[in-house]
């Protein structure tokens, strides 16, 4: 087989290999109240969302996936900042306790009120994770971390 170049049965095989595991989105956004502190709070976020490992790493969890917006540029007539992030995986719902895992020792590591992950596969429908703190907001390291799953399996 020369470069990139396939036979026929190759070719099957290697879209048959391909399909074998399914496609899955994940999705969701991070909040934040507007404080006194918000620029504050802003680049402390961007930075642990900065220091993730890039996506070239394989890491399930990284920098690429979130929108990372000017931290200098802030609506103050908004009560709430939203960080949006998502990534489609081939298959991440056989390794989602550890993507779980990276995604709370990001939030961990920064300033927050809620966050929602929304996990989409072909097998097994929608998964919702709701994420809450047992205080007003998380603060890094200082409070612990609630989680309530939703499924919701489209029937037709």
């Amino acid at each position: 087989m020369e470069g990139s170049e396939m036979k026929g049965g190759e070719m099957e095989n290697h879209l048959i290999n391909r399909n074998s595991r399914s496609e899955s989105v994940v999705y969701g956004c991070i909040k934040n109240i507007v404080t006194d502190d918000l620029n504050r709070h802003r680049f402390h976020n961007r930075d642990a969302m900065q220091a993730l490992p890039s996506a070239e790493t394989w890491c399930l969890v990284n920098r690429e996936m979130f929108s990372l917006h000017d931290p200098g540029v802030a609506d103050f007539s908004l009560n709430t900042e939203v960080v949006h992030f998502g990534a489609s995986y081939q298959g991440v719902e056989h390794e989602w306790r550890c993507w779980l895992e990276q995604f709370e020792s990001l939030l961990r590591k920064m300033y927050w009120v809620s966050a929602t992950v929304h996990l989409e596969t072909e097998m097994s429908g929608l998964h919702s994770f709701v994420f809450a703190t047992d205080g007003a907001g998380h603060q890094p390291d200082q409070s612990d971390i609630q989680i309530r799953c939703e499924w919701v399996r489209d029937l037709g």
